[in-house]
């Protein structure tokens, strides 16, 4: 196990959204949280978002995108050391998720593209990459892969308390009374269904500060028939890759009611989550590019009984946050500490993980 101080670190994260890359900075002994610093998004641009898209569920990933997305990533480091000031040799490691092809919990595998070794060269700070492989060899499901941070954060709020994560897939953090008293699991779909529907039926990438779902119809019984997916009966800890639902129960509805109802099943999903809790949460703190969709904050507090706001009504970035937690978790794993427990990801025991990349 290293010894480490409290030190400079940088987390990178590109979802299952295929939006762009987030970068945070924090600073952090790998157990609490001294400081955040600067943070950054980069969004991708349509044609490289396509050849990403393109590489969905592949087991063969292109040479040249993984090289193109690690080169992105390389130039986020740039900016984030650029805009706090500081030079790499202050950065003690640099976390780097990398880009999700598939992820099969079922069959213990997962796939996530970046070139660790190549940001160590090309940013001069080593990295730490591959984070969910140990937890799927130690029995667990690879995610989500958060809940330490979130509850890093939220050391001194009340409690019991939902972290919810709106990306591509839903995912949620419940942090009970006591310490290390977490359950984690995804929900269900986040904005990819609803994302991937307003991109086949207009020109527009997602449903921009949920227009359509407010200006549609939910239609009840395509609702209904959707909420029937095994899935939800299953008990936690349990992910899902981003295409495990699709939209397919929609296809004859306009794009509005469309988009409302897949608004609805998002925000019925993570109601349904609340089964699996020992104790509700008296307040749901959500991050990820769903908070900013009006229509789906507005079903989730129709839905949830709690009070539900966006974590800046706490002080933290939902833009960073994922970022930051790769930072966290790049720490723990060269102090040799756990990342995932059994109650957020399943695995049979406490688990560290992670490859390391020197720089030099």
């Amino acid at each position: 196990m290293t010894e480490l101080q409290e030190r400079w670190a940088i987390g990178l994260m590109s979802g299952t959204s295929l939006d762009g890359i987030d970068g945070a900075l924090i600073l952090s002994d790998g157990r609490t949280v001294t400081r955040t610093g600067p943070s950054a998004t980069v969004a991708y641009d349509s044609s490289f978002r396509a050849s990403l898209r393109a590489q969905l569920g592949r087991d063969d990933p292109d040479g040249e995108v993984v090289r193109a997305l690690t080169e992105r990533h390389g130039e986020i480091v740039a900016r984030l050391l650029a805009a706090a000031d500081l030079p790499a040799s202050e950065i003690a490691v640099v976390g780097f998720h990398g880009q999700t092809l598939w992820h099969r919990p079922e069959q213990g595998r997962t796939c996530q593209i970046g070139d660790g070794a190549r940001l160590a060269h090309l940013t001069g700070i080593d990295v730490v990459s591959d984070f969910r492989s140990q937890d799927m060899a130690a029995g667990g499901e690879g995610a989500p892969f958060a809940p330490l941070y979130h509850a890093a954060l939220a050391a001194k709020q009340a409690r019991p308390l939902a972290v919810l994560n709106l990306g591509g897939v839903g995912n949620v953090t419940w942090i009970g009374p006591g310490e290390d008293n977490l359950l984690a699991f995804d929900t269900g779909p986040g904005n990819a269904l609803i994302d991937d529907w307003v991109q086949l039926q207009s020109d527009q990438t997602c449903d921009l500060d949920g227009r359509l779902a407010a200006s549609g119809r939910v239609d009840q019984s395509v609702l209904e028939r959707m909420l029937q997916a095994p899935y939800f009966e299953r008990s936690p800890p349990k992910s899902l890759d981003r295409d495990d639902f699709d939209g397919s129960a929609v296809a004859n509805l306009s794009l509005a009611d469309g988009a409302a109802t897949l608004t609805a099943f998002t925000a019925a999903a993570v109601s349904k989550a609340r089964d699996h809790m020992a104790i509700p949460p008296g307040r749901w703190l959500v991050t990820g590019g769903g908070r900013r969709n009006p229509a789906l904050m507005a079903a989730l507090c129709e839905r949830l009984d709690a009070a539900v706001d966006p974590v800046e009504a706490v002080g933290w970035d939902g833009d960073a946050l994922e970022a930051q937690a790769f930072a966290y978790l790049a720490l723990r794993s060269i102090k040799g500490l756990p990342l995932s427990l059994p109650g957020t990801t399943g695995a049979r025991r406490a688990t560290t993980g992670g490859v390391l990349h020197r720089a030099a």
